[in-house]
Formats: C-alpha cells, sequence, structure tokens
C-alpha cells in the first residue's frame, strides 16, 4: 500500500539569518485570531474593550510560564536542576500543556480577583473558544514539525513521516487537531445560542474533559516522550491528564448545582 509521505520542511521561509518557521506562524494565528474572538465576546456582551488587553497579556504569560515549569517539573527536573540556565531557553522547545493548563488557570484567577466586572468563571468559560482553537493551530504545527507522531500503523490513512523514518505511523497530531477543531466549533455555536444562559463553568468543564479525555486516549498511539514512559502503566501524559479530567467534571458538577 501506498502511504501518504510528508517531508515539508519546519520552515516556512527564509532570509539570510532570519527564519519563519510553520510553528511559529500557527501558533501566533492560533493567538490572534483568540484575540479577534475575544474581542467579538466583549462587543457582544458589552464589556469594556479597554481590558482586553490585559487578559491576553495574563494568559499568554500564565500560558507560558506554566508549560515551561510544566516541562521542567514533570518531565526533566535532574537535567533542569544540574542546568538551570537551560529553564529560560524557551527557544528550542519544551512546553507542556498540562502546565500550560495550570498557568492560566491561575492568570485568569488573578485576573478576575483584580476587576469587578467579570468574575473567574465567566473568562474562563469565554477563553474555552480561544484555547480550543489555539490548541487546533499548535497541534497543526506539531505536524509541519514531524513531531509527536503516532506508532507504526497500517490503516489507509497512516503518513510517512519521511524526516523521522520511513514507517508509516498514526498521525496523531491530527488526531488531537481534529477533535480540537470540533470541540471548538460545537463551543461556538452553544455559546452564540445560549450564551449567558449557560451556567457559569460549564463550558470549561466541556473543554477540559474532551481536551485531555482526548489527549488520554490518543496517548495510547503516540510514540513515547521521555525515554522513562516505557516503564509507566501510563505514559505522563496520561497520569496528568486524569486531574483535569476530573477537575472538568467538577467543573460541570458544580455548575449545575448552581454553586459556581
Amino acid at each position: 500500500m501506498n502511504y501518504f509521505e510528508w517531508n515539508t520542511s519546519p520552515v516556512l521561509v527564509s532570509f539570510g539569518s532570519f527564519s519563519l518557521a510553520w510553528y511559529g506562524l500557527l501558533f501566533a494565528t492560533g493567538f490572534f485570531l483568540g484575540f479577534q474572538i475575544m474581542r467579538w465576546i466583549f462587543i457582544r456582551e458589552k464589556k469594556p474593550l479597554n481590558s482586553l488587553d490585559k487578559i491576553f497579556v495574563y494568559m499568554v504569560l500564565g500560558a507560558l510560564l506554566g508549560a515551561r515549569l510544566g516541562h521542567v517539573l514533570f518531565y526533566d527536573p535532574v537535567y533542569y536542576l544540574l542546568n538551570p540556565f537551560e529553564i529560560i531557553k524557551v527557544w528550542e522547545g519544551g512546553l507542556a500543556s498540562h502546565g500550560g493548563t495550570v498557568g492560566m488557570l491561575i492568570a485568569m484567577y488573578v485576573y478576575a480577583r483584580q476587576t469587578a466586572d467579570v468574575s473567574f468563571y465567566w473568562i474562563l468559560d469565554r477563553m474555552t473558544l480561544p484555547i480550543s482553537l489555539g490548541s487546533f493551530f499548535i497541534r497543526s504545527g506539531n505536524f509541519f514539525n514531524s513531531e509527536i507522531i503516532g506508532t507504526p500503523t497500517t490503516v489507509p490513512w497512516a503518513i510517512v513521516f519521511s524526516r523521522v523514518d520511513d514507517l508509516p505511523r498514526h498521525p496523531a497530531q491530527l488526531y488531537e487537531a481534529l477533535v480540537y477543531l470540533l470541540l471548538f466549533i460545537s463551543l461556538f455555536f452553544l455559546y452564540r445560542k445560549y450564551g449567558d444562559k449557560l451556567k457559569p463553568g460549564f463550558m470549561m468543564g466541556i473543554l477540559m474533559i474532551v481536551i485531555f479525555g482526548s489527549r488520554f486516549l490518543i496517548e495510547f498511539i503516540k510514540i513515547p516522550q521521555e525515554s522513562f514512559e516505557p516503564i509507566l502503566s501510563l505514559n505522563m501524559g496520561q497520569w496528568l491528564s486524569l486531574p483535569f479530567i476530573l477537575i472538568g467534571t467538577l467543573f460541570i458538577y458544580l455548575s449545575q448545582r448552581k454553586i459556581a
């Protein structure tokens, strides 16, 4: 069987010492579109636009710091303990989505405490739209980088990542990207149809269950990301996903109990 071969360079364009990577372009696109979505929400709900910039500064800083520290603590703490200056080299890779989620939650809590016109649950529910869409672009960037690839398979849609090897593999990045895109579309129409009728925390609960639930399942067909993972009953991504699935379930439970 002839499989689709993926050998696209991760660099989109290069001019001398400057280069633009697909991942960076898709990452920036996700943030740009997310900002426009939040602007539309603020206008729709008559919230002051002058606070929107502050929200995204908090979210970006919280997500990036959390994602980096999550990678340091969860995946290679000994290396970074021995090489502390390596921690700041974010441009060399090493971001954990679980840590990014924690960082974002903390950042939004701090923002809500400082702002009178929005609540913590209000901002979390609205942020589900840019988060789910941004996650789609990030996983698409992983595809262009030929990273986070799946295990070998013979399914008809298998892809040969020729920059890695000659084996047909599950396009695990695309599986996740598709889930996140469908989640964004679902949340968008849910918000547009019901808006303020949705109970606080409900949309964030759905987001956490779908993102980390799908992450847990798709991890079964990913190759190990770290050398120590083959000895684990579940890999690190799966163990870290379980608490977020429970938190998402708690969000939905509290929203339905009118406690949130």
